[in-house]
């Protein structure tokens, strides 16, 4: 990857509606080049996947929740186990394991407090290895990016 793919790449990450005529005219090229580099950063995989980054409060999806959970049982299986029921939640926007004394860490996108209280119920309490789960509700985003730094 050389200066103008990372160009390119920064460009998209900023705004991938960017037509490929604009782009090249930014970096330098010809729009077949710049056409041919962006097919090559997606075929090789550097480009995961284009997405559009939707307004919260337009999706009706205002409560941002970030909850740690503690399993019972550890272990490959019992983690995957878990992690395949909370991923397939709606509200469950990320899901990683995590090391440290949480084994799990979720962020949610919610519509209200009664979703939540549901959700709580299925993912948490008909869950027999969760140990324990704290949820801290965000009050303000000071930074939520979604561009890696190149």
């Amino acid at each position: 990857m050389d200066r103008i793919d990372r160009k390119l790449l920064n460009l998209l990450q900023r705004d991938a509606s960017r037509t490929n005529v604009d782009m090249a005219d930014e970096v330098g090229l010809s729009p077949s080049s710049c056409l041919r580099r962006t097919q090559r950063l997606r075929k090789s995989g550097v480009i995961d996947r284009i997405v559009a980054i939707l307004n919260p409060a337009k999706a009706e999806r205002m409560i941002k929740a970030l909850v740690t959970v503690e399993l019972k049982l550890h272990g490959e299986q019992h983690m995957r186990r878990f992690l395949d029921v909370a991923v397939a939640e709606d509200a469950v926007s990320h899901a990683y394991a995590v090391t440290g004394e949480t084994d799990v860490i979720l962020m949610l996108r919610l519509r209200d407090m009664e979703e939540y209280v549901v959700l709580c119920d299925r993912l948490f309490s008909d869950q027999h290895n969760v140990a324990r789960f704290f949820t801290m509700v965000v009050m303000r985003t000071a930074k939520e990016e979604t561009a890696i730094r190149l």
